[in-house]
């Protein structure tokens, strides 16, 4: 039997890329405080570029400056105030050294909605004023007016445009994870009465629409993905049998690929944890062959290859070569999705393709804030279990700035030193990047 990871893949808009393998979008934080692109981009995706993948998504590219998912994020705001709002320079530079070795680099666009921490916005947008209640780091969200909406789709395919002009190979529409697109689709933060809530038809609007507005600005070749939560994991919100009503709306707009994933910042299944027991839903039953499998979402897109006809992507968990092959010559899906492995070891896509090693290099186990008392993994009290999640994350964050910064990844970085260099970052990047607004 052929190893398929190997093995290039050409989508309908007739784009291949070269092997199997995409570096997953995880946010960078490395923009300039005008919330430009920097030559830390450019550094930190040509190791990427180097390390083998055939795709690489980029990090959630916003299209409000005034919204944002962290402050680190690059910006795409038709914002006259700032003069160059686009950056068009850096990201050219960007786009260049991203797709040095022949593969394929896509920009994902995003708009955070009300993930948007207090530190970041005091103003938050949502569907519908719910607050997202999470270690009272969120305000309360205003609703979108429907000129809002339609001004976004119109943003979304700009952003798409300016995206295509500067050489990235094609874009992602980021639909997933409790973002703006994502809370527009669940019925507990879209609670609107007109056009663009109610019925699930309602609610899935403003991404098709997004979709549409999209492919009409940059044209039938480009590549153009969604990103779509397989489950939001929470009772009452966007539930799996949602998610394969959406996915046949989808068959009938021009998607090139659809990437799987699952949960939001209540329910951070994306990380392989649950959040609160009391908003959680019961998971799919998985085969056991699946349990002892790393991939966190592959039963779902089990039902959702049968409906879908356009190329999966899935991501979160892989770990093995074994798993992934067996995923792809199973058809479950055509692309599998890598992403913390990178942050430490960016080689690892050409490890895996040449057969170097068989298994990515997975530091979960040993980060935790700590193995027992307080911050134990198994508290079941939420706080404690989030601050677990972000102790991770503030370690894969910190190897990303290593590498954007030229260096080598550092493997025994403590996870606390990890946490407070992380968020110490995070609050005087945002003050500064609100004193350059100002200017």
């Amino acid at each position: 039997m052929s190893n398929l990871i190997n093995q290039p893949f050409t989508l309908p808009c007739g784009v291949t890329l070269p092997n199997r393998l995409c570096k997953a979008a995880m946010t960078e934080g490395v923009a300039d405080d005008y919330l430009h692109a920097t030559a830390r981009h450019a550094t930190l995706y040509k190791r990427w570029s180097d390390g083998g993948a055939g795709l690489l998504l980029t990090g959630n590219v916003q299209i409000d400056r005034r919204v944002l998912e962290r402050p680190g994020n690059v910006a795409i705001d038709p914002a006259p105030e700032h003069g160059d709002a686009e950056g068009m320079a850096q990201l050219k530079a960007w786009a260049a050294a991203g797709t040095a070795n022949g593969n394929q680099l896509w920009m994902q666009i995003s708009h955070a909605g009300r993930q948007s921490p207090r530190y970041v916005t005091s103003e938050p947008m949502a569907p519908s004023p719910v607050q997202l209640k999470l270690l009272g780091n969120y305000g309360a969200p205003r609703a979108l007016t429907e000129a809002e909406i339609f001004d976004f789709i119109g943003r979304f395919a700009r952003v798409a445009r300016i995206a295509k002009d500067a050489g990235f190979t094609g874009v992602q529409i980021h639909s997933a994870h409790g973002y703006l697109l994502s809370s527009f689709l669940s019925p507990i933060t879209n609670q609107r009465k007109d056009q663009w809530g109610g019925s699930l038809e309602n609610r899935a609007r403003f991404l098709i629409e997004a979709i549409r507005a999209t492919r009409k600005a940059v044209g039938a070749d480009f590549p153009i993905a969604v990103k779509l939560n397989s489950d939001d994991f929470r009772k009452g919100g966007f539930s799996h049998e949602d998610c394969l009503v959406v996915v046949k709306m989808l068959n009938a707009e021009t998607v090139d690929l659809l990437e799987i994933s699952g949960g939001t910042y209540e329910q951070p299944k994306l990380l392989g944890h649950t959040g609160s027991a009391d908003t959680a839903v019961s998971e799919a039953p998985q085969r056991e062959s699946t349990k002892q499998r790393e991939a966190y979402f592959l039963n779902y897109a089990r039902a959702i290859r049968k409906i879908a006809t356009m190329p999966l992507m899935v991501t979160g968990g892989f770990r093995s070569v074994e798993v992934m092959e067996e995923a792809l010559q199973e058809g479950v899906c055509d692309v599998i999705g890598l992403g913390r492995p990178l942050c430490s070891h960016p080689d690892t896509p050409n490890d895996l393709l040449s057969g170097r090693i068989t298994r990515a290099v997975n530091f979960e186990h040993q980060l935790k804030l700590a193995d027992s008392g307080l911050f134990s993994p198994t508290s079941s009290v939420l706080p404690l279990k989030l601050l677990n999640v972000l102790g991770g994350q503030a370690w894969y964050y910190q190897q990303i700035f290593r590498l954007a910064d030229g260096k080598p990844a550092d493997t025994k970085m403590g996870i606390l030193k990890a946490f407070s260099a992380y968020y110490w970052d995070e609050i005087t990047t945002a003050r500064r990047v609100k004193k350059a607004a100002k200017r």
